[in-house]
């Protein structure tokens, strides 16, 4: 008799189609100031080069000794919206901090951490698990839980940790920052303890619908979406992880096994008739809306090499109009993948 799968699951959950709210209105124009973040920097034994950040237009992003390709800043407002994206991401998963099955990590490397939330909230979740958080800046508070630690690393480097060092690594929200994905999971293979799991949660940052309510001439369309397209063939790194498979793919390519796929519709704007979508999609929406800037700098003088300001500050009017607009039921892909390394006996 054939021995049944681990999980009997499908190997891949496809994204539900979202309904949509007849009565969903535009949120106001104003952003409530509370939710900012209190996000002290710790600095101590910091090399001062990594402190040196570059500048653009105010903005400031890694310093140049890091990874100067990543496209989005790491200043305050900036922050804000990593921890708004981090909350709607908890939203979407009905409250989860993760899909893999461990029940009970003992060591956890959270690659990509940026201001350390989903770290810290693990650690609370899990007081004796040890949690490290990497990123390409100092960003994370210097007040933490005693299970956790950030520390300063850029993921494309040679990983100084030691075979089997941790039974869980995390992966989010990468896209646009990785030239490799099969030379990254392949790390994360070699620092897993035999049945440890990696999680690989992505999204393909092009708006798009279901019922066509976008229109084709929209900033959405011609300049938002054909931006981070052109951005993945200039820079290098793919903005469009979910459209070329590459999470599935490098999994298979690093030897993983019992790799599951989980798709979602990330609405963005309150119109989905789904209460909990409808949450998502308002922070969804304020997320960009806080920062739409931040986003979109360092594309529009890298990878549309404009210097015309001017013309930069109403594509960003229209592109927070039209994401105000009712109307217009868009949404983004997102594409959570998991996979176990095979034990010995396996």
């Amino acid at each position: 008799m054939a021995t049944p799968p681990r999980d009997a699951s499908p190997d891949v959950q496809a994204a539900e189609p979202i309904a949509v709210n007849p009565d969903a209105q535009a949120i106001e124009d104003d952003i409530d100031s509370t939710l900012g973040t209190d996000l002290a920097s710790s600095t101590d034994s910091v090399a001062s080069s990594i402190l040196k950040y570059r500048t653009i237009q105010g903005r400031t992003f890694h310093s140049e000794r890091q990874n100067a390709a990543y496209f989005t800043p790491n200043d305050d407002q900036q922050q804000t919206s990593v921890d708004i994206s981090h909350h709607y991401l908890t939203i979407l998963l009905d409250g989860k901090l993760y899909l893999a099955p461990v029940k009970e990590p003992k060591n956890v490397l959270d690659i990509g951490t940026g201001t350390g939330i989903w770290a810290i909230d693990l650690a609370d979740q899990f007081p004796d698990t040890d949690i490290v958080g990497t990123d390409l800046s100092p960003i994370q508070p210097a007040w933490v839980p005693p299970n956790v630690r950030f520390e300063i690393d850029d993921c494309l480097e040679e990983w100084t940790w030691g075979p089997a060092s941790f039974d869980f690594v995390h992966i989010r929200y990468l896209f646009g920052a990785i030239p490799d994905w099969d030379a990254l999971f392949k790390k994360a293979y070699d620092v897993l303890t035999p049945g440890g799991y990696l999680q690989s949660g992505e999204c393909d940052v092009e708006i798009v619908s279901d019922d066509n309510s976008i229109p084709p001439d929209s900033t959405m369309v011609t300049m938002w979406n054909e931006m981070f397209r052109d951005a993945g063939k200039v820079l290098g790194n793919s903005f469009t992880v979910l459209e070329d498979n590459l999470q599935r793919k490098a999994c298979e390519s690093a030897g993983f096994e019992d790799i599951k796929e989980v798709n979602f519709k990330l609405p963005v704007g309150p119109w989905p008739q789904d209460p909990r979508l409808a949450e998502v999609g308002r922070f969804v929406q304020l997320t960009m809306l806080n920062d739409i800037e931040g986003y979109t700098l360092f594309m529009w003088k890298n990878v549309i090499k404009s210097d015309d300001m001017e013309a930069y500050q109403v594509f960003l009017a229209k592109m927070r109009k039209e994401l105000k607009t009712p109307s217009y039921h868009g949404y983004m892909k997102v594409r959570y993948v998991y996979a176990r390394k095979p034990t010995s006996k396996e």
